[in-house]
């Protein structure tokens, strides 16, 4: 009797052991998944447009150095492209549309670009433009993946991290990105302002359109 409390005992604590193990595994691939970042007060950024009288801020955060770009695991440099987490406040005491929203990022130059879709960017990654340079490299520099490829993770990233919101409740903030590409210009953010438009109070009424100025 005594010997099959033993056993009992012994299966119990490897069985309570697995199950350790496999929640810690989960945990592991949970925190490999992308985690948008908090949003704060659209007011409380360096680059905002806050209209007082409509009690409605706007913010535009851009995401251009390595290390703000690590919280992805998609490379979004690499393939031209510039996430700035956008952020929409409203301090009212009714709701507001932003289901018609227009977001122009204009850059120095007057270029003027929209954000870009999920499907534009799956398909710069799986289409990546040429290599136009007629200087080959004596030594092929290492890719950490092939071009012309992605994966159904990073399809997940660029979905949940996109921003997707079509209204604001009152006192409240909403928040995601957008991607613009960038690749043929240099220096994006110098001088670059963005514009927003189509924003509508709980009457349908657009608000003034609000301008974002990104760098000097």
């Amino acid at each position: 009797m005594q010997r099959v409390k033993v056993g009992l005992h012994s299966v119990r604590s490897r069985a309570l052991v697995v199950a350790c193990a496999v929640v810690a595994f989960a945990v592991c691939l949970a925190a490999k998944d992308f985690v948008r970042p908090a949003a704060q007060p659209a007011k409380t950024y360096p680059a905002h447009d806050d209209h007082t009288d409509e009690k409605v801020a706007i913010a535009a955060d851009p995401y251009d150095t390595a290390e703000k770009a690590k919280i992805f695991s998609v490379n979004f440099h690499e393939h031209g492209f510039l996430p700035v987490f956008f952020i929409v406040t409203n301090d009212g005491d009714r709701p507001i549309s932003i289901a018609n929203m227009q977001v122009t990022f204009t850059t120095a130059n007057h270029d003027k670009l929209t954000p870009d879709s999920p499907e534009d960017i799956y398909r710069r990654f799986t289409n990546p433009r040429a290599n136009t340079d007629p200087t080959p490299l004596p030594i092929p520099l290492p890719h950490k993946k092939v071009k012309g490829t992605i994966t159904q993770k990073e399809k997940d990233e660029i979905e949940s991290s996109a921003f997707a919101a079509k209204a604001v409740e009152p006192h409240s903030t909403q928040s995601g990105f957008f991607f613009f590409d960038v690749e043929d210009i240099p220096a994006p953010l110098a001088g670059a302002r963005i514009f927003v438009s189509g924003v509508n109070d709980a009457k349908g009424t657009e608000l003034m359109y609000f301008e974002i100025p990104m760098g000097k």
